[in-house]
């Protein structure tokens, strides 16, 4: 493994807030606003890209921790824009800021999000092994 993701190197996306993004649709609420089991998927997907310029063929990321606020509710049709940004990279673990926003720039939610890079067919192998020490 010789991925070396570099500090400074960002991410964006804009997304639609959908009936199947609501917190009634995930279960994680009553209401049909934006739910944050999605907001942290958007964070978390913006955070892979991020990354992925700078993995090596056959390496990939897991998330291993994430500190999140959602400060404010998201209707349906809002749109969210995402934007993560690697802000330090040692060895194999690498923290990144996420921040989602609406169009008027109001800051939805933001996210601290630690991923560790490795060889991904390593991680399946080990997976499958009854004995994986």
């Amino acid at each position: 493994m010789a991925s070396r993701p570099r500090t400074g190197t960002s991410a964006e996306h804009t997304y639609v807030v959908t009936e199947t993004d609501t917190a009634r649709s995930l279960g994680s609420g009553s209401l049909d606003v934006l739910g944050t089991p999605r907001l942290l998927a958007w964070l978390e997907a913006t955070t892979c890209d991020a990354l992925a310029p700078d993995l090596d063929p056959g390496d990939t990321s897991l998330g291993s921790r994430v500190r999140l606020e959602h400060l404010v509710p998201s209707p349906l049709g809002a749109q969210v824009a995402v934007r993560a940004e690697v802000t330090h990279s040692d060895g194999r673990l690498v923290r990144l800021q996420a921040m989602a926003s609406h169009a008027d720039g109001v800051v939805v939610g933001h996210a601290e999000i630690t991923r560790v890079v490795f060889d991904r067919n390593r991680f399946l192998a080990r997976l499958s092994d009854p004995d994986p020490r």
